[in-house]
């Protein structure tokens, strides 16, 4: 039986409600991630790609239509529960990793858990390094992540992402800022963790290349997704 981790029912978004220049970006979007899928979102810029993310993200909200996350409506939920359900269910990879550069591989790893829990205790510790092991930067652990790579960077960034152990990965042009050898080799490591641990994976790409490497290739034009 097929789980979804996400569903998107006729999602509308539109900016500047009820006034003259109300414009509609996303136009009645329907799709489902299923657990321990690898699924690329490619478009052209300004297409809606990441109005849609922000969404599936719970970091904005649709105007019309529906977004569950395994199987719970959000529709009704507050902020505090969306910010709960976040930190639960959904890790993000970025471009620019957005790491706290004054801080070891380490110790941004644990920052997911820290804000969970937070103060720091060897569980935590131990979870972290874990993580660092399993994206091939043990020996890193204890070194500045800005004195790290371009590629070392982004896959703490994946370690952070899985920190709390999330159903789904929204990875926004993970490669877009490495050299072609460190892209491969972490997008490489995303599809190892989706294959070991069954986590769902969403990438947003311009790399048809890559994309066409992932199970499924979600086309986003004009607010609509065409394939």
């Amino acid at each position: 039986m097929v789980s979804a981790v996400l569903q998107l029912q006729a999602v509308r978004k539109s900016y500047a409600v009820g006034t003259p220049v109300e414009t509609e970006v996303l136009h009645g979007i329907d799709m489902q991630l299923n657990k321990g899928e690898f699924v690329a979102l490619i478009g052209p810029s300004g297409s809606g790609k990441s109005t849609l993310l922000n969404i599936m993200g719970l970091l904005d909200r649709p105007t019309r239509g529906k977004l569950l996350i395994k199987d719970q409506d959000t529709s009704a939920m507050d902020e505090s529960q969306l910010t709960q359900l976040r930190g639960q269910a959904i890790g993000f990879v970025f471009q620019t990793h957005l790491l706290l550069t004054a801080f070891t591989a380490l110790e941004n790893v644990m920052m997911p858990l820290l804000l969970q829990r937070g103060r720091p205790d060897e569980a935590m510790k131990s979870r972290a390094a874990s993580l660092l092991e399993q994206v091939g930067l043990a020996q890193w652990q204890n070194n500045l992540v800005n004195n790290m790579s371009g590629g070392q960077q982004q896959r703490v960034a994946i370690a952070r992402a899985l920190a709390l152990n999330p159903s789904l990965i929204l990875a926004d042009e993970p490669t877009g800022n490495l050299d072609t050898k460190s892209a491969d080799a972490v997008f490489e490591l995303m599809r190892k963790v989706n294959q070991d641990s069954g986590t769902t994976f969403l990438m947003v790409t311009h790399n048809v290349g890559m994309a066409s490497r992932c199970d499924r290739v979600l086309n986003l034009v004009d607010g609509i997704i065409l394939a």
